[in-house]
């Protein structure tokens, strides 16, 4: 496969990446902030390169904006860049009332013929970082225990 560009942001939490969608200025960059001062790290912001590799999409920083995210009102801040990680979940912001209960298992989107699960999200004032990981925790797909750490619940920054 080709790598393909998406407009999207990414963060890489516990080897698995989550992808943030969403129409400018629905709070992408600062959920992948928010996200980011819990332990995650940043793979892209705005942009995000995929690529296909043995049956799994992987989000890597596209390599003109690597490490860069735009903090809103501040600036552009320059971070550490993650690792390569599979796809594990694409939240969608900006969509219409998202569900209070969403139906599990959730809808997917396929791309480059993986498909992964897609989570309309609302991130609002009440804890969308650690609702994220829940997210990520609850919907988002598992990777092989030799390639990717286990993980039991959304991890706390010590």
């Amino acid at each position: 496969m080709t790598p393909l560009v998406l407009q999207a942001s990414a963060v890489a939490i516990a080897g698995r990446a989550l992808l943030i969608e969403g129409p400018p200025g629905s709070g992408k960059s600062s959920l992948a902030l928010a996200l980011i001062d819990r332990g995650a790290e940043l793979i892209g912001d705005d942009a995000v390169t995929l690529t296909l590799s043995e049956g799994r999409l992987i989000a890597s920083p596209p390599p003109n904006i690597a490490g860069l995210l735009e903090v809103r009102g501040v600036g552009l801040a320059q971070l550490p860049v993650a690792a390569p990680a599979p796809v594990a979940l694409i939240l969608a912001l900006g969509t219409a009332d998202p569900e209070r209960l969403p139906e599990a298992p959730l809808p997917t989107r396929l791309i480059a013929g993986v498909a992964v699960p897609l989570l309309a999200f609302a991130p609002g004032p009440i804890a969308p970082a650690l609702r994220a990981e829940w997210a990520l925790q609850m919907h988002g797909l598992t990777f092989g225990a030799s390639s990717l750490p286990a993980v039991d619940a959304p991890h706390r920054r010590v």
